[in-house]
């Protein structure tokens, strides 16, 4: 494998991980948020990964080769029910005195960011021993 196919797929983990992170966070940033009916609540978002593999007897210039690594194939609704919470002041209460909370779990939430983190440095150690390996060869091709 090349270096700049590394390069490549471990860049596309920390784009992965990146758009992992950015949807936690928006996760957390909603946790408080009521709604009047469980169709308006906000439902926690989670990122779907893809992976492409490829043969490895593909050429590098190959167009498919260009394209490995992970990849964020879509970003879909946690189906988990919502909680009913009795608030009668609200005014987003409904006939019942109940608002709709989300269904974001801050905990698992705050483990999923540091699960994302650590990939993400996962990728980021990838990069930086790639480069040191480019370094180091360009120096010994010097010589």
């Amino acid at each position: 494998m090349s270096a700049d196919a590394l390069l490549k797929i471990a860049g596309s983990g920390l784009n992965a991980q990146l758009a992992r992170m950015n949807t936690i966070a928006s996760n957390l940033a909603n946790a408080p948020v009521v709604a009047g009916n469980a169709e308006d609540a906000y439902k926690a978002k989670r990122v779907v990964f893809s992976s492409l593999m490829i043969d490895p007897n593909e050429p590098e210039t190959s167009s498919v080769g260009a394209r490995r690594g992970v990849y964020v194939t879509d970003v879909v609704d946690d189906t988990s029910p919502v909680p009913q919470i009795h608030e009668p002041g609200n005014v987003l209460a409904n006939e019942d005195g109940y608002v709709f909370g989300t269904n974001v779990n801050e905990i698992e939430e705050m483990v999923e960011m540091l699960d994302a983190t650590r990939a993400y440095q996962n990728n980021v150690s990838v990069v930086s021993s790639a480069q040191d390996l480019l370094s180091r060869t360009l120096e010994l091709l010097k010589v």
